[in-house]
């Protein structure tokens, strides 16, 4: 199973940006899934680490909407969720 740090690491990297770990580190730090002082994950970043992109991307969207996670389908290709059809 690739770690959050290296998955986050490689999206940054093909997004262009001069030192994708060390800004990795700083975001999963800044959300709290990364320890300050470590690169130890917290229990947070655990349980996100144990979840797909499919179930990251799902609870990401509903937890910004408020909405419920099963109103979401997955889009491997943008690695984002989006309502599914009717329901808007």
């Amino acid at each position: 199973m690739e770690s959050l740090l290296d998955r986050l690491t490689g999206q940054l990297k093909t997004q262009g940006y001069q030192y994708p770990r060390s800004t990795a580190i700083s975001f999963l730090r800044k959300q709290g899934s990364m320890e300050q002082d470590s690169l130890e994950l917290t229990d947070q970043g655990l349980k996100r680490q144990i979840m797909s992109p499919e179930e990251r991307a799902i609870d990401r969207a509903a937890s910004k909407s408020g909405r419920d996670p099963e109103d979401y389908e997955y889009n491997p290709e943008t690695n984002r969720a989006t309502l599914r059809y009717g329901n808007s």
